[in-house]
């Protein structure tokens, strides 16, 4: 996944970082496979889109981020 192409320009922020795990996540197809744990299906996304720069500077807050998303969205 070319984040660049696919998200315009990153920032290092909340905002620009949800909007790339989500895309990140739909295209990895994580929902439909069930035999992964979250754990390994955020690592496996977060892989996807390791360039980003919030992720690089707030991996902690972007981990909580992810299950954020992932609840709110009923991404699991």
């Amino acid at each position: 996944m070319n984040l660049e192409a696919s998200n315009g320009n990153l920032y290092n922020n909340a905002d620009s970082f949800a909007m790339a795990f989500d895309s990140a996540w739909k295209d990895c197809g994580l929902e439909e496979n069930k035999d992964i744990n979250i754990e390994e299906k955020i690592k496996i996304t977060f892989e996807k889109i390791k360039t980003h720069p919030f992720l690089i500077e707030n991996p902690i807050e972007s981990k909580d981020l992810a299950l954020f998303r992932i609840k709110l969205l009923g991404l699991s």
